[in-house]
């Protein structure tokens, strides 16, 4: 069984990764990005003074979300190879590639600036391991595909959702996504990668005790995604509990 500690995250194959799942808009990124667009819209712009992205990856379409509602988007990540990926980013402006996904983000927040490059000016990208966020730090918290797919051991990934929960403040936004039932997985056929399989009930399970408002849904694989052995996608927003 492998630990998120285990894993040397620093050689994450960041280009693999994102050839594989994120140079095209798929119909499971429209469906993360409208969901969590409906939370955003609902608290409406600069309402929250900073926002975190718990284990950022160089995943640019959540930190852009966020600044519909945030004045701040702090990007947490462990991994070298995607800090130096969202530095870069921000450094020298977003890849092209992005400009679809973000054309849909406008489209469910009319809030968000014209430009990508305009909503990532409010990102701030720190290397740290998210799990060890003080409590309390945040207005709203964002995580997506993270808790599941950094450990074996269901325990952790329990642990990793509560320091999700606990740092933002009482009565803090939560929004998340995660990869419903995969397990192990390898990006490009290259070294695998540690998952645990989590369902709605076992996410719901460990979110429910400490939050207030919890709305979970799933929905079917996307075909067009590698199969990495996951049935669906989970997604969930609440408020963690005062």
């Amino acid at each position: 069984m492998r630990r998120n500690a285990d894993v040397d995250w620093d050689a994450w194959p960041v280009a693999d990764y994102l050839a594989e799942n994120y140079r095209v808009l798929h119909r499971a990124d429209e469906a993360v990005i409208d969901h969590h667009s409906a939370v955003y819209a609902r608290l409406g712009p600069d309402t929250v003074d900073r926002s975190v992205e718990f284990g950022a990856g160089p995943n640019l379409y959540p930190l852009a979300l966020a600044a519909a509602a945030s004045r701040l988007v702090h990007a947490v990540e462990r991994s070298a190879a995607g800090v130096a990926y969202l530095r870069g980013q921000l450094r020298a402006g977003p890849d092209s590639s992005w400009d679809p996904f973000y054309a849909r983000c406008r489209l469910r927040n009319p809030a968000l600036p014209p430009a990508l490059a305009d909503a990532l000016s409010r990102v701030r990208v720190t290397r740290a391991d998210a799990a060890t966020l003080p409590a309390g730090r945040y207005g709203l918290a964002s995580m997506n595909f993270v808790a599941e797919s950094v450990t074996e051991d269901r325990a952790e990934f329990g642990a990793l959702c509560r320091a999700f929960i606990h740092c933002v403040r009482p009565g803090g936004q939560l929004v998340a996504a995660f990869m419903e039932n995969m397990g192990r997985y390898s990006i490009n056929g290259g070294r695998s990668w540690p998952g645990v399989p989590v369902d709605s009930d076992a996410v719901a399970e460990v979110f429910a005790p400490h939050v207030t408002g919890l709305a979970v849904r799933r929905i079917d694989a996307d075909p067009a995604l590698p199969d990495w052995g996951y049935t669906g996608m989970i997604l969930l927003a609440a408020h963690r509990a005062t």
